[in-house]
């Protein structure tokens, strides 16, 4: 039981890549707060977890209300004693569309929101962290250095902000012991819509890879549950790629 007595918090738990790390942190033995704003989802995504033997609550937070954040991160440690995990799998409003026809607007909005919600999330653990002395704090991105797809829009440049912050906070986190990490997946085909309009772009998901098979969800709960873990303890500051070698670092 890799997580064992660990509390983990989960923005965006009802969702697919939400949900799997909230299966499999409860699999290995955490409680888990998944949080969200929409209660279907994320009582689904518990029932789950309760039906395998796991301890599972759920909360409608907004990870955009500095004040919804806080209170629930503070209710969450009052209640269970400690905030070991904190994850942010937020759905990302993608934009995809050449860069010259992007309205400035639009583009600036998704970017601040962005920014927002990791920097609102992080911050609401990390004050707990920082108390305890230990905490790992796990974001879903990925920085590609060599990316040379256009039509990419904010998506690519949302995931390089991200992996800014992740550096940054790193930095000031590591001496009190606080872990920050990131997970790249380059897509994975299970968590997009299985219809025909879409069976070609998951096709190239796996003809990219070295491996010519692409991240699953079942992966991302594996790595993921490793990298919440004390066996992953010399780890922060750093990108994790399972992009199956469809990016190389």
């Amino acid at each position: 039981m890799l997580l064992e007595n660990k509390t983990a918090i989960i923005y965006g738990g009802g969702g697919t890549i939400g949900g799997t790390m909230a299966r499999a942190f409860a699999a290995e033995g955490a409680r888990v707060f998944i949080a969200g704003r929409t209660p279907a989802s994320l009582d689904t995504v518990a029932e789950q977890i309760r039906e395998a033997g796991g301890l599972a609550e759920t909360a409608r937070v907004d990870a955009l209300d500095e004040d919804a954040v806080n209170n629930y991160v503070d209710s969450v440690a009052a209640t269970a004693g400690s905030v070991d995990i904190s994850v942010n799998s937020v759905s990302m409003e993608g934009l995809f569309r050449p860069m010259i026809e992007m309205p400035v607007g639009e583009f600036a909005a998704s970017l601040e929101k962005m920014a927002r919600t990791y920097t609102l999330t992080t911050q609401a653990a990390a004050r707990h962290m920082i108390k305890q002395g230990s905490g790992v704090i796990l974001h879903f991105g990925g920085s590609d250095a060599t990316n040379h797809a256009p039509g990419l829009g904010n998506v690519q440049v949302g995931f390089d902000m991200i992996e800014a912050m992740r550096r940054q906070w790193a930095c000031e986190l590591g001496p009190h012991s606080v872990r920050v990490l990131s997970i790249k997946t380059g897509g994975i085909p299970e968590s997009f819509p299985d219809i025909p309009e879409m069976a070609q772009m998951k096709q190239q998901m796996v003809d990219n890879t070295l491996l010519k098979r692409a991240a699953t969800l079942a992966d991302v709960g594996h790595v993921a549950t490793f990298l919440a873990s004390d066996r992953a303890a010399a780890l922060t500051s750093t990108q994790v790629n399972i992009t199956a070698g469809a990016l190389v670092d």
